[in-house]
């Protein structure tokens, strides 16, 4: 009882709260969306969370660089599966999204896109990781490419869709969903939720890189 930290009760509750009141709680009557509004709850937290873990990818790849510490290494390459899987996981409910308000899976959208560019860019990190054999080697350039990974994904999911036309809101001159009809109930859901899901990223992240270091001291035993 004493490894269940506060932070892990409040993923699963958050979690739970999210996925049920995101459900069952009513929210606005808004054309085009309807009830389709409420994978705000979940595509966008998920994103949100995405980008929370692989900014503590890209903070402990610096690190490593500076420091040469193999923990930060490994939370670094443990962060990048966890935040992919986020991002797999908002693409897919993006791509639903998409195919209820637009009327397709995928469109031809510059948020969209780099959203696709910015997971092959991580999917390349995985595969350069697997290629080097030397764990040293491999720790300093994986975290120099993790820069460059990191700093392409902000360019291409939250500079150039501001730059030009974009069916997403907040993106290509559309407003933010802040400037839509959404009521306080929504909020009250919204915001916990990218608390909720950013919290089980962390512990899953957690249980991530426990393991790895845990096989890795048998290995070397």
């Amino acid at each position: 009882m004493n490894n269940i930290r506060w932070w892990k009760i409040a993923a699963v509750v958050l979690v739970f709260y999210t996925i049920i009141a995101g459900f069952l709680m009513p929210v606005p009557a808004l054309p085009i969306l309807h009830e389709s509004i409420r994978n705000l709850y979940f595509h966008v937290t998920m994103w949100f969370a995405m980008v929370i873990i692989l900014t503590v990818s890209v903070t402990h790849g610096i690190k490593f660089l500076s420091k040469g510490q193999r923990y930060n290494d490994i939370v670094s390459a443990e962060a990048a599966h966890v935040g992919i899987l986020l991002g797999v996981l908002g693409t897919i409910t993006g791509s639903l999204w998409a195919n209820n308000t637009w009327g397709a899976w995928w469109v031809n959208d510059p948020k969209l896109n780099g959203a696709a560019i910015s997971l092959l860019f991580y999917f390349a990190y995985f595969i350069l990781r697997s290629s080097i054999p030397d764990n040293e080697k491999k720790a300093r350039v994986s975290a120099i490419y993790n820069i460059f990974a990191y700093t392409m994904m902000l360019v291409f999911i939250g500079v150039l869709p501001r730059m030009t036309d974009s069916l997403h809101p907040g993106n290509g001159g559309n407003p933010g969903f802040g400037g839509y009809d959404l009521d306080g109930t929504m909020k009250l859901i919204f915001y916990p939720a990218i608390i909720g899901w950013s919290l089980l990223a962390v512990w899953i992240l957690s249980i991530r890189v426990g393991f790895k270091v845990l096989t890795e001291k048998i290995e070397n035993n």
